[in-house]
Parts: structure tokens; C-alpha cells; sequence
């Protein structure tokens, strides 16, 4: 049953992918830029607590309407909380990316190898459930997938989060023009 579910989701990545609905040389651009604007509301948000100059709090809502503007060029249809989920994905990843590549300067290449892993698979759970390739319902608390190795025919338990990041590696194309 749930090598079923896997290829149902393989199908998905590919069907989405193959009608072009999966854009990353222009989706993963935007994507990358919300993020830059949730880190600049961060940074608007603890200077003005700093300096308590309210200007800083008129810039943090206009990049806010900026960063909302262009999430809904990627974010079609949400239900429910699937906006601040989306949201909350994209600035999770980007802190993990942030924090990760300082690990790398002070030479803790394990410590931001790990990091880099989790903010890929948050970015990945972005892209599923806004690609609809994820239905949120289905996924229960310590899902695993049974999966059979290629090389080996040995079975390994997979999360369903980490296999995502896996498929949409292999189905997208981040160069495509």
C-alpha cells in the first residue's frame, strides 16, 4: 500500500512537471525573493525595537505588502492555514540556510551539511503542498514509506517529507528557461 502512495506522488511530480505548471527557473527566483523579504521584516521589525524610529515600522508594512503581493503569484489556492504554513516554510528554510552557512565559516561543515538538509526539506513541503503534490489530510504524524532500494532490494523506512525533497530533485529542472 504505501509503495502505492509513492507512485501515486511520483505521478503527481510528473504530470505537474510535465505541463509546465513546475517553473523553478522563474518559481524558485520568486520563492527565494520572499524569503529575502521575510528576513528584511525581521530585520525592520528588531531595528525599530532598537531605535524605536517609527519609520522603520512604515517600511516594515510596505515590504510586507510587497512580500504578500508576490507569495500569492505562488501560493493559487490555500485553504485554511496553508498561507502561514507556506510562509512559515519559506522563513524556516531561509533561517536554517542562514544559520547553516555560518556553521560553514566557523568550519562546522556537519553541523551545516544537517542544516542545509532541513531547509531543503522545508523548502521541498513548500513546493508539495503549494504544487498540490502533498495533500496536508493524508500526511499522519510519523508517516514513513516502506521503500525498496534500487541497488539492493533492501527495504528502508523513509520519511514522507525527505522522500519529497528527493522526488522533486530528480523531477525538476531549477535551470529550465
Amino acid at each position: 500500500m504505501k509503495e502505492k502512495k509513492i507512485e501515486e506522488l511520483l505521478k503527481k511530480v510528473q504530470k505537474v512537471s510535465k505541463e509546465n505548471k513546475i517553473d523553478l527557473s522563474s518559481g524558485e527566483d520568486l520563492s527565494i525573493g520572499v524569503m529575502n523579504l521575510i528576513s528584511i521584516e525581521e530585520h525592520l521589525f528588531f531595528t525599530f525595537n532598537k531605535t524605536k524610529d517609527d519609520k522603520y515600522i512604515d517600511l516594515l508594512n510596505e515590504v510586507r505588502l510587497i512580500r504578500t503581493e508576490l507569495l500569492r503569484d505562488i501560493i493559487k489556492d490555500y485553504e485554511g492555514e496553508v498561507w502561514c504554513i507556506s510562509k512559515h516554510l519559506l522563513a524556516s528554510s531561509m533561517r536554517l540556510l542562514e544559520v547553516g552557512t555560518k556553521e560553514l565559516k566557523k568550519g562546522n561543515k556537519k553541523k551545516a551539511k544537517d542544516l542545509f538538509e532541513k531547509a531543503y526539506k522545508l523548502y521541498s513541503m513548500f513546493w508539495g503542498i503549494n504544487l498540490k503534490v502533498v495533500n496536508i489530510k493524508e500526511v499522519q504524524k510519523d508517516s514513513d514509506l516502506n521503500l525498496i532500494s534500487d541497488k539492493n532490494n533492501k527495504v528502508t523506512k523513509v520519511s514522507v517529507f525527505s522522500k519529497i525533497g528527493d522526488i522533486f530533485q530528480k523531477a525538476l529542472d531549477c535551470c529550465k528557461e
